[in-house]
């Protein structure tokens, strides 16, 4: 595609396109609605000026050559196309009628030189361009624009006309990917303008000048303008040559010749985007070679090295073209692999665990099993998973609890399997009170707010029959889920009265705050989403993001009832209190806008049946405020 000016993708065959478009009586509609627009266009404005046919042939075959020497623009990969400042130029010194001509000659020849194109993008392509120069030059004349005149007075007309050209280039472009993705129109223009506008202000610029090199000398401008934008691709082509192949070396491990770590990380991020979009299965292997430290010990770290090596290139061979394969650290790996469910991932990564197994690598009949083994962790991505980082440590933990069955193993991340010494749960629940008990000093409320939250995340989770995982996160994560608040200042959180719109914004990132205490420590990380996302609404209007729906995990989605209750019935400095019966009525009206409609039935539950609710809790009265 090119920046300069969008169009349909000429270097793909198309053929798996069409079926899809085939089935998409939207699109073909689109299609057909611009073609046949596009071509009756071209008829009514043609009117077969006589032309000089040695001049038309010079500025087609610049345009063709400058259709060959595009000039690619690093990182992307998008290239900047001198067609349309040759069509732009030719249009305001010689007229409509020589411009449609050259265009028509253009679209035919490359046609033909690419036949392997389906014969509708070609068709497309050039009604657009048709539309496009047609409503540039009308516009360019209700302007007041004059053919081949260029002063100061009338560079209004040549801005105009131009941005024209160009608006409706992004929008006839943005409809056809709007009807053939999800994304919205005004995103898809949005995110096709923050890529271009730099290239469509260099098209201006070089067809104004390009016109002032014809008006001066035709043949010889046509010449330098081509010969120099030749030069230039020639040029960037080898800088983004030079800029792929250092960008390739900073992604790869150097020993096994495999990604790294940070390539491997940022690449999972954009995956598992692409599967919450896409709602199409992707899975993660973490693998660990068993006994590789006693391998080194015993014959040395160059032969270590060397194993490592072997080791990745045979998860290279075995690996789809569609995964990834990468070292993660020292003698881990990883596999990304998507389209593939759980169950499907747990086969491969199986298969090569045998494959391994049944290779022989010089020295490893001294190893535990007589043979070159990992365990490996796998875990599929689903909606509960909040981030990369989560998906990461549960295929590690799978991975634990393959080691922990004796090595040369691979185990599925199942909640209800892993070790409960991989939680190390007292120990973490010590860690946090200890933090928590800071609030004593500076927040009093605050301190018994999280105690009651921790309590009411007991009753919750044996009301919802959570698995141990999921109970220990959630309760862990209800005692802590306020640690933020330790950031601002006394004055704030003890204020009685309104707070200002500052205060409350101070307030508001406490959120944040907390997500960078918890991330210091390594063994805290499945807390992360409960500190962060805890005022996140249902309905999207929460924040610090805005998430919506099932977009929040699940967890979150139920502390946020937890925590918004307790708050609504606890005396706090900048409020008055709701009484529990008040306060169910509260969170049965918002059921569904701002929390899960089906946790807040649950939650009442839990409060009505529980026997530490007594009658003055449900009856009392207070005046009534808005919490924070």
């Amino acid at each position: 595609m090119c920046s300069s000016t969008f169009k349909l993708n000429l270097n793909e065959s198309g053929g798996n396109m069409k079926g899809i478009f085939q089935s998409k009586n939207l699109v073909n509609m689109y299609l057909s609605a611009v073609s046949v627009a596009g071509i009756l266009l071209y008829i009514s404005s043609y009117s077969m000026t006589p032309l000089t046919w040695s001049l038309a042939f010079t500025f087609i075959t610049a345009i063709l050559l400058l259709n060959h020497y595009t000039i690619l623009l690093p990182p992307s990969g998008n290239s900047l196309s001198m067609d349309s400042a040759i069509y732009l130029a030719i249009l305001f010194v010689f007229g409509l009628d020589m411009t449609l001509t050259i265009l028509l000659f253009t679209s035919l020849i490359y046609a033909i030189y690419q036949k392997q194109v389906v014969w509708w993008k070609h068709l497309f392509n050039f009604s657009i361009y048709v539309i496009m120069i047609v409503c540039t030059y009308q516009s360019f004349l209700l302007t007041g624009g004059k053919l081949g005149s260029i002063t100061v007075l009338n560079i209004s007309s040549y801005l105009a006309s131009f941005s024209i050209y160009f608006l409706l280039n992004v929008i006839l472009i943005g409809l056809f990917f709007l009807l053939t993705q999800t994304e919205s129109l005004f995103m898809l223009i949005k995110g096709m303008l923050k890529e271009t506008i730099s290239s469509y202000l260099i098209t201006l610029v070089l067809s104004l000048i390009l016109v002032l090199m014809i008006k001066q000398q035709v043949y010889l401008g046509i010449f330098l303008f081509s010969s120099v934008a030749i030069l230039l691709s020639i040029s960037f082509r080898q800088y983004f040559q030079l800029y792929q192949e250092v960008s390739e070396k900073a992604d790869i491990d150097h020993l096994t010749e495999l990604f790294n770590h940070g390539y491997f990380k940022n690449l999972l991020e954009k995956e598992i985007n692409k599967a919450k979009k896409a709602g199409e299965p992707l899975s993660l292997g973490l693998i660990d070679l068993d006994d590789f430290k006693k391998y080194n010990d015993l014959h040395g770290h160059l032969q270590g090295d060397r194993l490592l090596k072997h080791f990745g290139a045979e998860m290279k061979r075995m690996a789809k073209s569609s995964f990834t394969v990468a070292r993660y650290g020292g003698e881990e790996f990883a596999v990304l692999m998507p389209g593939l469910n759980q169950l499907e991932a747990y086969r491969f990564i199986n298969q090569l665990r045998k494959q391994v197994n049944d290779t022989y690598f010089e020295g490893v009949e001294v190893l535990p099993h007589g043979c070159l083994s990992f365990s490996a962790g796998v875990i599929e991505y689903n909606l509960e998973i909040y981030n990369s980082t989560e998906m990461i440590e549960k295929a590690d933990q799978a991975m634990y609890f393959a080691k922990t069955k004796g090595k040369n193993n691979v185990s599925l991340f199942d909640t209800e399997n892993l070790p409960v010494d991989t939680f190390q749960y007292q120990r973490e629940m010590d860690l946090l009170e200890q933090q928590l008990r800071i609030f004593l000093y500076k927040d009093v409320y605050t301190y018994r707010h999280s105690r009651r939250v921790y309590e009411y995340a007991i009753q919750f989770s044996k009301k919802l029959n959570l698995n141990m995982a999921d109970r220990k996160t959630l309760i862990m994560g209800a005692l802590i889920h306020d640690i933020g608040k330790l950031e601002i200042p006394r004055d704030v959180i003890n204020k009685r009265g309104k707070l200002t719109k500052e205060e409350w914004e101070m307030v508001q990132k406490h959120v944040i705050w907390g997500r960078e205490i918890v991330s210091t420590d390594r063994e805290l990380h499945d807390l992360l989403p409960l500190v962060e996302l805890h005022h996140e609404r249902f309905d999207g209007k929460g924040y610090p993001y805005g998430f919506s729906g099932y977009e929040i995990p699940r967890l979150v989605r139920m502390l946020t009832v937890i925590d918004s209750f307790d708050a609504m019935t606890t005396e706090r400095p900048y409020q008055e209190t709701k009484s529990f019966t008040e306060a169910i009525t509260e969170l049965k009206s918002c059921s569904g806008s701002q929390f899960d409609p089906q946790l807040v039935d649950a939650f009442i539950e839990v409060i009505q049946e529980s026997p530490t609710v007594d009658l003055e809790k449900m009856n009392h009265n207070k005046p009534v405020q808005v919490t924070p």
